[in-house]
């Protein structure tokens, strides 16, 4: 086996960007959310943090991820559908009247999945509010909540 003087850098072995998730449509919505939570781990895994997800589904996180030793408890929402008029996320789980607290967790992660964005939302956003509407490609109408777009550096800092 021939040995290879040259070693692996980001400037000669660059990450190919993620696959874009083909339409998810046709399934059902279990399915799509196990969709969603499978390229939220590729995303955390490829960006330096260690993923660990809880058995079973008693918690009220998906994913606690681990930066350096400290962890965060991660909720992953995601919008599988054309969002001509934006993409809804709600700080809940299947009980609207449960919304999610810095008891139960410390991030929701908001995943758009026809435009492969991600949202970072510190879960103090929800204090007041139990949704967030997002239009990663209007440019003409911009949500509040964009300087969250791809804000992995929160979870890093918190942590």
């Amino acid at each position: 086996m021939k040995n290879s003087s040259k070693r692996a850098t980001p400037s000669n072995n660059p990450t190919p960007p993620p696959a874009k998730i083909r339409s998810t449509k046709s399934m059902p919505t279990k399915r799509r959310g196990e969709v969603a939570e499978a390229a939220f781990l590729h995303k955390a895994a490829s960006l330096g943090f260690s993923v660990s997800k809880p058995w079973g589904e008693s918690d009220r996180y998906d994913f606690i991820l681990d930066h350096h030793g400290r962890c965060s408890r991660v909720q992953v929402k995601s919008a599988h559908c054309d969002g001509r008029n934006g993409y809804s996320f709600h700080a809940c789980g299947n009980v609207q009247s449960q919304t999610y607290t810095a008891k139960d967790i410390d991030f929701l992660v908001a995943y758009v999945v026809p435009e492969n964005v991600w949202y970072v939302l510190p879960i103090a956003l929800f204090e007041n509010i139990r949704g967030v509407k997002m239009f990663p490609s209007s440019k003409r109408r911009m949500s509040k909540f964009e300087k969250y777009r791809e804000a992995w550096e929160l979870i890093k800092q918190l942590t």
